[in-house]
């Protein structure tokens, strides 16, 4: 049922740092993501496009290695739809994603630990109502379990250089961008 101490403990390792650097980028402010949220605050787009790319890169790099399996999800049109919404709805009326919410609620912010038993009853309902959600979430229809790499027939490590390429350009974009903020301000 569970994986191998070691893999646990890997998995144990990347989350504390992965909250670490949450904290120390700042992430973890409500004013920095209400910032984001209004096109005024690019911290967390920055870092989050950094995670995305390192991640990507660490996921395939240890996948290759063999140190890790990959378990992938099955597309679920409306799991996908209702999961974004909900996560939506849940982001602008917390102003935390989850894991914001979860190192806000670790530096003793009680906003983010209202938001926490949010995310405790939500999942509760869920579970409650499981059964009945199945039928709703494949309506639209579940496409298996599928990767780009795979539907498209590119090797992932194209896929990897272009999400790379396009987190440069991005950062570069989200600079120049800034400058020009600032010298308007």
């Amino acid at each position: 049922m569970f994986d191998s101490v070691d893999r646990l403990l890997l998995g144990l390792v990347t989350g504390v740092a992965f909250g670490f650097l949450l904290q120390k980028g700042r992430v973890a402010k409500h004013e920095v993501i209400v910032g984001q949220l209004l096109l005024r605050d690019w911290t967390v787009a920055k870092i989050m496009l950094t995670a995305i790319v390192v991640g990507a890169i660490g996921v395939y790099a240890m996948f290759g290695a063999g140190w890790v399996s990959l378990h992938i999800k099955p597309v679920v049109v409306g799991g996908i739809l209702a999961g974004g919404a909900i996560f939506g709805v849940g982001m602008a009326l917390m102003g935390y994603c989850p894991g914001t919410c979860v190192a806000a609620a670790g530096e003793g912010r009680r906003d983010a630990m209202v938001g926490i038993a949010g995310l405790l009853f939500g999942s509760t309902l869920y579970v409650a109502f499981y059964p009945a959600w199945q039928t709703v979430r494949n309506a639209l229809g579940d496409w298996g379990k599928l990767t780009l790499p795979e539907w498209t027939g590119i090797s992932a490590w194209v896929w990897i250089a272009a999400l790379v390429i396009g987190a440069v350009a991005a950062f570069v974009a989200l600079e120049r961008y800034e400058a020009k903020r600032r010298q308007t301000a």
